[in-house]
């Protein structure tokens, strides 16, 4: 496999290679192993349809499906209507997909977390929408020593509609974030295949156990502040056909701002986490 670097501390961009024909006998191994090694692959000029997304999807492990459907779906990301047309910029549908502006993991506020996310771009914008990235176990290795030994054994708990708060109260009470009650993770996820540690954090976490509200949150805000520094960013620029995979044990991302009157579809399959993932390791004992 060739490759480039996107950050000087992880991410790689794929080359010459057709995700639609890579099967788990023919390419998937290198591209788990690059997986492991760089949390974060871009692969240009894809544009997979939904069975062809999905199909690769699987070769990660079990398909993550919030609404327990007989087979998982595509989710988009687009500010497209039911009609057709662009939501405006203050209709609910488009303050939804605002709230993904804050620095976060996916799913960490369900019962069982993701592994990774294929991420898809169909339609996009004149200018803005990028997608910005970190990686958390360059974060966690660069960390000061004593704001580590105080992460180490930390417990956070995460909430759904904690992040979407900070957006918009309506938001926040909608019956598809409240339906999500609390989950404890570990603050540190250790790569079973390599070893590597990372911090396991998002902006769903709100509370820290054993802790008061205050200290809680002003260590989960610290640690926030420590991995998103302006130089450890990579910032993806989306072109049409672009398929982005990162490993939500290592990173967090955030989308940025474009034209609310254009439209912006990305469509987007979470993999759920699996105990040959190290599920057991963020688990509170």
């Amino acid at each position: 496999m060739r490759t480039t670097s996107l950050h000087p501390n992880f991410g790689v961009e794929v080359h010459d290679t057709d995700l639609r024909r890579v099967t788990a006998s023919a390419g998937y191994a290198e591209i788990r192993a690059a997986f492991e090694e760089h949390s974060l692959l871009l692969f240009r000029g894809q544009n997979l349809d939904d069975e062809e997304h999905l199909a690769f999807a699987r070769l990660f492990g079990p398909l993550e499906d919030r609404e327990d459907r007989p087979e998982p779906k595509i989710g988009p990301l687009s500010n497209l209507r039911d009609d057709g047309t662009v939501a405006p910029e203050h209709d609910l549908k488009t303050r939804n997909l605002k709230a993904n502006q804050l620095w976060h993991t996916d799913s960490t506020f369900l019962p069982v977390p993701a592994l990774a996310n294929v991420l898809q771009a169909r339609v996009v914008t004149s200018s803005g929408g990028e997608t910005e990235f970190v990686s958390t176990r360059a974060g966690w290795r660069a960390l000061d020593p004593g704001l580590k030994e105080r992460a180490r054994n930390a417990v956070l708990r995460h909430r759904y509609a904690h992040s979407r708060a900070q957006i918009d109260s309506e938001l926040a009470s909608q019956p598809h974030i409240t339906k999500w009650s609390e989950q404890a993770w570990r603050a540190v996820w250790p790569n079973p295949a390599s070893g590597a540690e990372a911090l396991y954090i998002a902006s769903h976490a709100y509370a820290v156990e054993g802790m008061g509200d205050p200290e809680g949150k002003a260590l989960i805000d610290t640690l926030m502040a420590a991995m998103t520094a302006q130089h450890a960013i990579y910032t993806h620029r989306w072109q049409s056909g672009d398929v982005v995979i990162w490993d939500e044990r290592a990173t967090l991302h955030r989308g940025r701002p474009w034209p609310y009157d254009e439209q912006r579809t990305l469509v987007s399959i979470c993999v759920t986490a699996s105990e040959s993932d190290g599920l057991a390791s963020v688990r509170p004992s």
